[in-house]
């Protein structure tokens, strides 16, 4: 699962690191929840580059009667069969860009929030698909949701299962809509590389979603600190 992240790039580095058509304009977020608008990279109707735009977290199936709690997370494993992301899998995939993302261990010792991010400090780019609800008076609500994996050895000393993280080479398979071969798809949503990632604990303050800035990922102080 993925119910927490955090994204701080710049505009530049986001526009250099997944080849945007535009700089986008973004603030730094530390402590991104669902229900709220997330930073979404997919491929631009209007030409061959790629933009980005800004979607509910929680996605919404077109077909369903009300907007209701939109699903954040889609098991990587399942996505391309399931009725609510089928259509979505197949024509509406894309990348969020983050630089972390919590798990909470429920361990008593070790319990709380952990943050896990890469050690080359680059943006993380987690799968994703959207979708467009539009309701009887007109209203559209776009969405989007994350692809989950099983963790890899790293995340899973917290967690059973992690977002599945696609590296740059793997961008544009992933994108483009004309592909549809769903196996070579599929095969891009696996665990990351453990060796490639880092994790710590951070204090409570990530707890509350109301809470924001650079404090949400301080590592915890005292005994309670972990590094990996």
């Amino acid at each position: 699962m993925c119910g927490r992240f955090g994204l701080h790039s710049s505009g530049g580095e986001l526009t250099e690191y997944f080849q945007l058509r535009e700089t986008p304009v973004v603030s730094p977020r530390y402590n991104i929840a669902p229900g709220q608008e997330v930073a979404f990279i997919r491929p631009d109707s209007g030409s061959r580059g790629r933009q980005l735009v800004f979607l509910v977290w929680g996605l919404i199936p077109s077909w369903s009667k009300s907007p209701g709690t939109g699903i954040i997370n889609a098991r990587a494993e399942t996505a391309a069969e399931k009725p609510s992301f089928r259509g979505a899998f197949r024509q509406r995939r894309g990348l969020l860009p983050a630089n972390g993302f919590f798990e909470w261990s429920k361990a008593v010792k070790k319990g709380g929030p952990y943050y896990f991010q890469l050690k080359n400090s680059q943006p993380l780019a987690l799968a994703g698909l959207w979708e467009t609800w539009s309701g009887p008076d007109g209203e559209a609500i776009h969405s989007c949701t994350i692809l989950t994996t099983e963790a890899n050895e790293l995340v899973g000393r917290i967690h059973s299962r992690m977002p599945a993280i696609l590296e740059p080479g793997h961008f544009e398979t992933w994108l483009n809509v004309e592909n549809q071969d769903m196996k070579k798809l599929c095969g891009l949503l696996k665990p990351y590389p453990a060796e490639k990632m880092s994790g710590y604990r951070v204090g409570p303050h990530v707890n509350n979603p109301r809470n924001e800035g650079p404090k949400c990922i301080e590592p915890a102080t005292g005994t309670q600190a972990s590094f990996w």
